[in-house]
C-alpha cells in the first residue's frame, strides 16, 4: 500500500528492512510493515503552575507554552516518534509529561528567588525558565516555539499582590492630597502677598505726594542772601563731587583696560553708591527745605539743574562704559583670532615633523632590509664555498667587474703609448723575447703562454698579495724565472 503524509505530518514505518525507525513524507508499506501517521504542528499547553518564593509565600503563575517537535533535527523527530506511537499528542500522558517538566522546574527556580524578584524581573525569570524547561524536552525531541509567562496571581488566604497593589493606590493618593494641599497654599500666600505689596505702594505714592506738596507750598520768604549762601555751598558741593566723580571715573577707565569684569563690577556698585549719595542728599534737602522754608521758585531752579547734571553724569558714565565694553569686545576677538593662528601654524608644524619622521623611519627601516638581504646573499655564498672567506673576495671581486675595471684603467692610462710586451718562458735562455722577433709554430707559441702564467702569477702574487683561484692552478714554493 502506497501513503502519503500532509505538509505538517510524517509516515513512521517499522518492520521487515528497517533496523529501528524509519521516517518519510511518503513511500510504499510493504507487507510485514508497520505505518504510523503523526503530526509535528506545535499545540498550546495551558498551565497553572502552584509555586512558593523563598520567603515562603505561594502564589500561582499562569503560564501558555507552545511545544512542538523539531523538524529541522532527524533524531529529534525519531525521539518523538517514539514518544507519541502509543499516545496521541493530545493526551493526557504527553500532556502530563511536558506540565511535570515545566511545573517541576519552574517551582525549583521559583525557590531561589525572592517575590520582588520574580514581580520585577519577570523578563529575566521567563527566560531562564525557558532555558530550563528546553533543556529537559531534548530529550524527548520536544522544541519551545513560545513561552508566554502571564500575570502572577494571589493564592487565597495569601493576597500579597492584593496588598501590594492597594499600598500603591493609597501612596498615590496621598501624595495627590498633599499636592493639592501645597498648590491651595501656595495661591493664598501669594494672594496676600500681592495685596500687601498694593497696600505698600499706594502708601509710598502717597507720602511722595504730600512731601512734594509741602516743598510747593513752603514759605519762600527766607533771606535772600542766606538762600543765596546755601545755594552757593550746595554748587560747590555739587562740583567737589562731579570732580571727585571724575577722578573715580578716570581710575576706573584704567582699571577696565586691566580687568573687564572687575571693572563692571566696579562701575555698578559705583552707580549704586551714587544714587545712595543722590537720595540722601535729596533727603537732607528736604529737611532744610521744611525747616527753613526757602522761595520755591529757588529750590525748584537747583532741583532742576541738580537732576540735568545727574542725567548728564550717569549718560557719561553709561558711554565710558559701553565704549570700555566695546574695546574690550574688540581685544578679545583678536585674542581668539591669535589663538586660532597659532594653533593652525602649530598644527602644520605638528604634521610636517610628522611626515619627515614617517619617511626617515622608512628610509631606516629599507636600509636595514637592505643591510640583512646583503648579509643572506653574502652568508649564503659563503656557504657555497665551503666557508673561503679568499674564494669569497675573488667571486665578489669578480661579480662586481672589479678585474674588468682595473684592466679599462690600464688600457687608459697606456692609451697613444707604444709598449712593449715581454713574454716571459721557461726555455733554456731563459730570456726574454721581444714580441716581434719570435718564430716557430704555433704550438709552440700556445706552449710560450701556458709557460708565461706562472711567472705572471708570481709577480700579481708579490705586488698585490693575492692568490690565483684553485680553479686556475696553484703556485708552489720554488722560484719561477
Amino acid at each position: 500500500m502506497y501513503r502519503v503524509a500532509s505538509p505538517s505530518e510524517f509516515l513512521a514505518i517499522t518492520g521487515v528492512g528497517i533496523e529501528d525507525i524509519k521516517l518519510a513524507k511518503k513511500g510504499w508499506i510493504l507487507p510485514g510493515q508497520s505505518c504510523t501517521i503523526f503530526d509535528v504542528s506545535p499545540v498550546n499547553y495551558t498551565f497553572e503552575v502552584q509555586a512558593m518564593s523563598a520567603e515562603k509565600l505561594p502564589f500561582v503563575l499562569p503560564a501558555v507554552f507552545t511545544i512542538g517537535p523539531r523538524v529541522d533535527d532527524e533524531q529529534s523527530l525519531f525521539k518523538y516518534a517514539k514518544l507519541i506511537s502509543r499516545h496521541d499528542k493530545l493526551s493526557s500522558h504527553v500532556k502530563e509529561l511536558v506540565q511535570g517538566i515545566i511545573e517541576g522546574e519552574t517551582r525549583v527556580l521559583v525557590a531561589s528567588m525572592t517575590m520582588e524578584e520574580v514581580f520585577k524581573g519577570a523578563k529575566e525569570f521567563k527566560q531562564e525558565v525557558f532555558e530550563k524547561v528546553q533543556l529537559e524536552l531534548n530529550q524527548f525531541g520536544l522544541l519551545i516555539y513560545n513561552a508566554n509567562v502571564k500575570q502572577l496571581v494571589d493564592v487565597r488566604g495569601h493576597e500579597y499582590f492584593s496588598y501590594l497593589g492597594q499600598k500603591t493606590q493609597m501612596e498615590a493618593a496621598n501624595q495627590a492630597r498633599v499636592d493639592v494641599a501645597e498648590a491651595k497654599m501656595k495661591g493664598e500666600v501669594g494672594s496676600k502677598q500681592r495685596e500687601g505689596q498694593t497696600l505698600q505702594n499706594a502708601a509710598k505714592i502717597d507720602a511722595q505726594t504730600k512731601i512734594f506738596a509741602t516743598q510747593r507750598q513752603g514759605d519762600g520768604k527766607k533771606e535772600e542772601i542766606k538762600v543765596k549762601t546755601e545755594v552757593k555751598i550746595y554748587e560747590n558741593h555739587r562740583e567737589a563731587e562731579v570732580a571727585e566723580a571724575n577722578a573715580d571715573l578716570a581710575k576706573k577707565k584704567a582699571g577696565w583696560t586691566r580687568e573687564a569684569q572687575v571693572a563692571e563690577v566696579e562701575a555698578t556698585k559705583a552707580v549704586s553708591l551714587r544714587d545712595a549719595e543722590l537720595q540722601r542728599e535729596v533727603e537732607r534737602m528736604n529737611a532744610l527745605t521744611r525747616i527753613e522754608k526757602l522761595k520755591a521758585e529757588f529750590l525748584s531752579k537747583a532741583s532742576v539743574d541738580y537732576e540735568t547734571k545727574v542725567q548728564e553724569a550717569n549718560w557719561e558714565l553709561y558711554k565710558n562704559q559701553k565704549a570700555a565694553e566695546a574695546i574690550l569686545y574688540e581685544k578679545e576677538k583678536e585674542a581668539d583670532a591669535q589663538k586660532a593662528t597659532a594653533d593652525a601654524t602649530f598644527y602644520a608644524r605638528k604634521q610636517s615633523a610628522d611626515g619627515e619622521l614617517y619617511a626617515k623611519q622608512k628610509e631606516a627601516e629599507g636600509l636595514v632590509a637592505l643591510a640583512q638581504a646583503q648579509g643572506v646573499y653574502l652568508r649564503t655564498v659563503l656557504d657555497a664555498l665551503g666557508g673561503n672567506y679568499a674564494a669569497l673576495r675573488d667571486y665578489l671581486m669578480i661579480n662586481g667587474g672589479m678585474f674588468q675595471e682595473i684592466a679599462k684603467i690600464n688600457a687608459g692610462a697606456v692609451h697613444g703609448l707604444q709598449p712593449k710586451i715581454s713574454i716571459w718562458t721557461n726555455g733554456n735562455s731563459g730570456e726574454a723575447h721581444d714580441g716581434a722577433g719570435g718564430g716557430g709554430n704555433a704550438m709552440k707559441e700556445v706552449a710560450g703562454v701556458y709557460k708565461m702564467l706562472p711567472p705572471l702569477f708570481k709577480t700579481v702574487q708579490e705586488q698585490t698579495g693575492m692568490l690565483p683561484p684553485p680553479w686556475m692552478g696553484t703556485l708552489t714554493d720554488s722560484n719561477v724565472n
